[in-house]
């Protein structure tokens, strides 16, 4: 997909993956509408991204907020745009044993990670169908490989990518397509604390949220249905879908190694 002139709106826009992706879009012709809970960081970016000679607009929403979804896309039908391709970027983390998970926390990530995609999409479909358009879903490696100490989060994602995938099949036909985007560990604001000290005493392979955006925009425009990142890990999620088994000892010596860190989660 060519994305000049295309107009995207991108949640999410202010965290790592999705304002790296906001500044390459842009700088690809890209007209943009910002969306994210914090709206000074949003003004921020689009100032930025017009300094640079891009196009960019905000529409500030919590879309973890009932009907927000709804709201968020009749604002954007006020503007009389076409709608060429909804980016989720928006996400929400949480480590540690899920016994001590408070429940506040699962539900946060279930309406952060889940139901705020599949509700932004629904309401924006119809705009999506008036000349083709492209939903990506930004999920992650956990998504397909579920990690000791991430048991909401993996949760989360998992569901996020089959519902990616039972949506592409359904809008076959359709001029509308679906891209699922599942990048490995990345250095952002949502993985700092005992996240990062764990990656880091555990050598987990790590990412840039610039290289991440870099590969996600790529992604876009060869016209993938779906992009894993990083090696071996990609192998891993191939290996994990056919033989489960043979992934469980090397996840559960890791769940051990992630214990110390985890314990510094508990209240």
């Amino acid at each position: 997909m060519h994305l000049q002139d295309r107009c995207i709106l991108l949640t999410g826009a202010t965290g790592g993956i999705g304002r790296a992706a906001a500044l390459q879009l842009a700088a690809r012709g890209a007209r943009l509408w910002l969306s994210g809970r914090r709206e000074e960081e949003l003004l921020a970016l689009a100032a930025q991204i017009r300094r640079e000679g891009g196009r960019a607009e905000v529409l500030a929403a919590d879309l973890t907020a009932p009907g927000a979804a709804r709201d968020l896309v009749a604002r954007l039908r006020g503007f009389e745009v076409r709608l060429d391709m909804v980016i989720n970027c928006a996400g929400a983390m949480h480590f540690g044993y899920f016994e001590s998970t408070p429940p506040e926390a699962i539900e946060q990530l279930w309406r952060t990670n889940v139901l705020a995609p599949m509700q932004l999409v629904q309401a924006a479909l119809p705009m999506l169908r008036q000349g083709g358009g492209l939903v990506v879903n930004v999920g992650s490696i956990f998504g397909s490989i579920a990690f000791p100490c991430f048991a909401t989060y993996s949760s989360t994602k998992f569901a996020l990518r089959g519902f990616s995938e039972a949506l592409r099949r359904e809008l076959s036909g359709s001029g509308v397509e679906v891209l699922y985007f599942a990048p490995r560990y990345t250095r952002t604001a949502l993985n700092s604390g005992a996240v990062s000290d764990m990656a880091s005493a555990l050598a987990m392979n790590q990412d840039e949220p610039e290289a991440v955006g870099s590969a996600l925009v790529e992604a876009i425009e060869r016209n993938r249905k779906e992009r894993y990142l990083g090696w071996p890990e990609k192998l891993f999620v191939r290996i994990n879908a056919w033989f489960p088994r043979l992934v469980d000892a090397a996840l559960r010596k890791q769940g051990q190694q992630m214990r110390p860190y985890a314990l510094r989660q508990l209240p």
